[in-house]
């Protein structure tokens, strides 16, 4: 049997993407034209300010996942540049993709997609998915192992989006349940699929340094100051949108805090942990995201983000090692801890402020609208329409667990296709190296343990 060419899957990458964005072209120049512009100044004047409403949020979003994510990510010392680069493309790749699907499932008339600024919108939260859910096969896949990840997960979140908020009407404004639940466990599905039961040693390269931390951490706090933007992008204007933020705003300021006690007390000599403050920090606007807009006191949203930092972290401190010893899970971000338990938290939040609203405060403090502009309460016109607020409640949590199942199978079948030889997955030896997906202009800081230079150019040279 011939063996194949070296060359081949350092070829694969950049003949995939050619051949997505060649398809992409083609797709748009037959299918896709942007909305009329409305011939009455009063319509006109409508969209101007809707426009002028949305983008500085909208630009707020797009430094969150570009900049903020990113260097969040680059907490392994020798693969920041591949982190960044990485989360670059697989936004892009999956923005791409998820507004060629989301046009044909929902946009698609008389033969157009008509593209707008809000359908872009949607399309990043649906690549949300994609970055949070990688984080857990971090610096041990290839790039062509991230775009199957993307192709696959996409769809997936539509459809299960679709059916959480569509036809159970969960509200979820903030993407709680329907993008960091849902994305957490379609990682943990992908990672356990691809790296199988085999318990994996502590990577030498793995290890986090002063400076690696210290820009991670920067990474952090462009999140944390941008976080109310993403929750409340799509709430209605006014009072919903208002709250929101307000909310969000009071849940991270307590989550941050409660993570400097939580980790200081964990630790025996009562220093800090940098990953529990990279993490712990942001829990809070996650488990705030499905409360965000509903009618509850401030004191809710300092609670949840305070439990939610606890949370966070005792899963660092011991969940995580647990998993990883019992279950042989590879969890290289800790997406469990800070999308994971938050998650589940804040839909469980969710259901009790729903059942302890009454209906003289809830049915008009509910913003009608959810994560992806789907009318999630359209059931709740008045107060909660023809369900209850029990029957409501009991959506929440079967949104919960919708979204954990699907996730999860979804993401096993994923990972087991991962494993295909053609995707390149780099060897141990040369997993979280920057050097082996870029020109590194400083070779001699490159070579893996044990190895010489001449080994090092040769492994590159087959596996790149």
């Amino acid at each position: 049997m011939a063996t194949l060419p070296p060359t081949r899957p350092r070829r694969l990458l950049p003949l995939s993407l050619g051949l997505f964005q060649g398809a992409l072209l083609l797709f748009f120049a037959l299918f896709v034209t942007y909305d009329k512009p409305s011939a009455q100044a009063e319509d006109a004047n409508l969209v101007a300010n809707q426009l002028y409403g949305i983008f500085p949020l909208f630009q707020d979003i797009q430094v969150m996942l570009v900049v903020g994510l990113g260097l969040l990510l680059t907490f392994l010392p020798r693969y920041g540049l591949s982190a960044i680069a990485h989360n670059f493309l697989l936004f892009n790749f999956s923005t791409q993709w998820a507004l060629v699907l989301q046009g044909l499932l929902h946009h698609f008339h008389h033969g157009q997609v008509h593209l707008d600024l809000h359908n872009l919108l949607t399309a990043e939260f649906a690549a949300v998915t994609v970055l949070i859910s990688v984080g857990a096969i971090l610096g041990r896949t290839s790039p062509c192992q991230l775009l199957v990840v993307a192709t696959c997960e996409v769809p997936v979140y539509l459809a299960t989006e679709l059916a959480i908020v569509t036809h159970l009407g969960v509200l979820d404004v903030g993407g709680t349940i329907t993008i960091h639940v849902f994305s957490c466990y379609f990682g943990l599905g992908v990672s356990k699929a691809l790296f199988g039961a085999a318990q994996r040693p502590v990577h030498p390269k793995e290890t986090p340094t002063h400076r690696s931390d210290l820009l991670s951490l920067v990474g952090t706090l462009i999140l944390w100051v941008f976080w109310p933007s993403f929750v409340a992008v799509l709430c209605q204007p006014g009072d919903a949108q208002h709250r929101a933020i307000l909310n969000t705003l009071l849940a991270m300021s307590a989550s941050a805090v409660t993570t400097m006690v939580a980790s200081s007390l964990l630790e025996r000599d009562g220093k800090l942990s940098p990953g529990h403050l990279q993490n712990g920090s942001l829990a809070g606007g996650v488990a705030i995201g499905v409360v965000a807009d509903m009618a509850m006191p401030p004191v809710a949203a300092l609670a949840l983000g305070s439990l939610s930092a606890v949370a966070c972290v005792l899963g660092f401190r011991f969940l995580t090692p647990l998993l990883a010893r019992k279950l042989a899970l590879q969890d290289q971000c800790g997406i469990h801890n800070l999308h994971g338990l938050p998650g589940i938290l804040g839909a469980v939040a969710s259901a009790v402020v729903i059942l302890l609203a009454s209906k003289d405060t809830s049915g008009s403090h509910f913003s009608s609208v959810s994560p992806v502009r789907c009318n999630a309460s359209e059931a709740a016109e008045g107060q909660w329409g023809d369900r209850g607020a029990g029957r409501q409640a009991l959506c929440q949590t079967a949104g919960l667990a919708v979204a954990i199942g699907s996730s999860l199978l979804a993401g096993l079948l994923t990972g087991a296709a991962l494993r295909l030889p053609c995707l390149a997955q780099p060897p141990e030896q040369l997993c979280f190296d920057d050097s082996l997906y870029f020109k590194i202009q400083d070779q001699t800081e490159s070579p893996g343990p044990g190895s010489t230079a001449k080994e090092e150019a040769l492994a590159l040279k087959e596996h790149v």
